[in-house]
């Protein structure tokens, strides 16, 4: 009898060992990938410029029509000097117009699906938000740039949201789902959306990696210093497609978390909207309130952004998609 309760014990410690595994398999998405030399194409002087335009220069409260005009005014007059090929897409809000800027790259291949890159350029109340989310905005306008010059296989769209933050966000007056929905009403096939999200906050220090679920930092790192790809359950294929091209093209660490999106920040940004239409899509991200502490504060300014590793997700993020 003693024989047969360690026989059947010791198959379900192997049993929980192999489910143990898998999960974390599923969760954390490993690849196989080693870093190529690719020549650096962002310009870190191009993104500081953009963010101190977008969280100084240009005034930041989402209630005052004109200030999210200027924002967008000053994409278009960014976009314009590498292709004519954009367009406004106007909503209205309780009376107010509201516009996302739709830049588009017709691919060689017309059998493939679109690809569609995001970000937000309003920000928080009144805050300067220069991580949140001058710094997607200021990554999106180098893609814009690089496109322009090496312009993609297959068909991309490079979008720039208003109305990601409260009140508006999880509302269908969000940018992205103003998007989402045209896509799908329209019947464009989506191959796969990504939504730049924070993308400017690094940190080497120990402990400077916060996670939403305690034991996470043994399955990670306690240092911000990576880039994650956030997804739900459904998306581990092009999570594990986009992370091992992007730890192919360049240097920084990059990790990956698919789960339930009732984990806190697992759906916290544009690409939720995609969801909904039933496009794929992942968060590209520093992990936001997870690693910077100045997350909607009058902190969250330039002089705390790594403008050099920003610069290496816009490269990997391009090389990736090219």
């Amino acid at each position: 009898m003693k024989n047969k309760i360690l026989k059947y014990l010791s198959r379900f410690v192997v049993l929980f060992i192999i489910m143990l595994c898998a999960l974390l398999v599923v969760v954390t998405q490993p690849v196989f990938s080693s870093n190529t030399d690719k020549e650096t194409l962002t310009s870190v002087d191009k993104l500081k410029a953009h963010v101190k335009m977008l969280s100084e220069t240009i005034p930041n409260d989402y209630r005052i029509e004109d200030n999210l005009n200027q924002k967008a005014a000053f994409i278009v007059t960014e976009v314009q000097q590498y292709t004519p090929n954009f367009s406004e897409q106007i909503y209205d809000v309780d009376g107010t117009p509201y516009k996302n800027i739709v830049v588009t790259f017709a691919g060689k291949d017309k059998d493939c699906k679109t690809t569609v890159i995001g970000a937000h350029y309003d920000t928080y109340d009144y805050l300067p938000g220069a991580d949140d989310n001058s710094s997607g905005t200021a990554g999106l306008l180098e893609l814009v740039r690089l496109f322009s010059n090496k312009p993609p296989q297959c068909d991309l769209q490079l979008v720039f949201y208003t109305l990601e933050e409260p009140p508006y966000f999880r509302t269908e007056f969000m940018g992205s789902y103003i998007h989402a929905k045209s896509l799908s009403d329209n019947n464009v096939e989506v191959e796969q959306m990504f939504s730049l999200e924070m993308i400017g906050y690094f940190s080497d220090e120990d402990d400077s990696q916060a996670y939403p679920v305690k034991g996470m930092e043994y399955l990670y790192s306690d240092k911000g210093n990576f880039i994650s790809l956030v997804g739900d359950l459904s998306q581990m294929g092009i999570t594990r497609e986009l992370k091992s091209s992007m730890r192919n093209n360049g240097e920084l660490p990059v990790y990956s978390i698919n789960a339930p999106a009732s984990i806190p920040g697992i759906d916290f940004s544009d690409h939720l909207n995609y969801w909904h239409f039933g496009y794929p899509a992942l968060m590209i991200t520093d992990t936001a309130f997870n690693r910077n502490e100045n997350y909607h504060t009058e902190e969250d300014t330039i002089e705390k952004l790594d403008f050099d590793r920003m610069a290496q997700v816009v490269d990997a993020v391009f090389y990736s998609i090219k």
